[in-house]
């Protein structure tokens, strides 16, 4: 490998490359676990309780384990970063197949979004989150988190895989290496066009909405070392999220 790693774990790697040595996979596997997690925890917070942590850590051990198959140890990539992509490209895959947003939880977001939809005519601005769960008689909680869930379930329909097959990388919020295919004009126009409306849709966001999305998203850190970092408790910053990501929805169905 180009990169420096610990002579256990080159010797680890060449059983395992050049011998198909599978106790030295299994290994391999224990001693980046922790990229697993990472990725899990992550994708835990912008889903619903009613979905299995286990189940979504057996996606990325799926996804570590096709990296380690896939991973050319002359590549000038570590494999860490190259087993991120697998991993979060594994677990989007496995949500966008399994149905994990119940149909419960589609009704209220629904509901919701006709509510919206009404308020905003009456008053003529966007509604608060408190004013919808006031009309449904629902907690604002509720209403922040079903906003939360159907955005996400929204992102991975719309960020679904090439159709023709012919790429074995992917765009979107689970991939981040692109292929060597030419990104098509209308095809750039679009996207150049979402960036656009979400940048300009974070810059209306409050200051401390801002530094938590950034922080959440660019610096990946969890809600809990946020939370150090502001001197917030872990549930005040998950609030605040929500609140955030409730704004951000609105504001680009509105722009797009």
């Amino acid at each position: 490998m180009s990169t420096k790693i610990s002579p256990l774990e080159q010797d680890l790697w060449n059983k395992w490359k050049n011998y198909q040595d599978n106790e030295a996979a299994n290994q391999l596997i224990q001693h980046y676990m922790h990229i697993v997690n990472y990725h899990v925890e992550r994708t835990m917070s912008h889903l619903p309780s009613s979905v299995l942590k286990e189940d979504i850590r057996s996606l990325g051990l799926y996804g570590l384990y096709d990296a380690l198959k896939k991973f050319d140890l002359d590549r000038d990539l570590k494999f860490d970063t190259y087993a991120s992509f697998r991993i979060r490209g594994a677990i989007i895959d496995g949500l966008r197949k399994e149905d994990w947003l119940p149909r419960s939880i589609r009704e209220k977001t629904k509901k919701i979004e006709q509510v919206t939809q009404r308020l905003e005519q009456l008053y003529k601005r966007e509604p608060s989150s408190e004013e919808i769960a006031m009309e449904l008689d629902m907690s604002v909680q509720d209403v922040e988190t079903y906003v939360r869930d159907a955005l996400f379930a929204n992102m991975l329909s719309i960020e679904d895989k090439p159709k023709d097959g012919t790429s074995e990388h992917k765009e979107g919020i689970g991939y981040s290496i692109p292929d060597d295919k030419s990104v098509q004009p209308d095809e750039h126009i679009v996207k150049n066009e979402q960036y656009k409306a979400l940048a300009n849709s974070i810059k209306g966001l409050k200051e401390n909405e801002q530094l938590i999305i950034s922080l959440f998203y660019q610096d990946g850190l969890t809600f809990t070392e946020i939370g150090q970092v502001l001197g917030l408790t872990t549930s005040r910053i998950s609030q605040i999220h929500k609140k955030a990501i409730f704004k951000l929805r609105n504001n680009l169905k509105e722009a797009l």
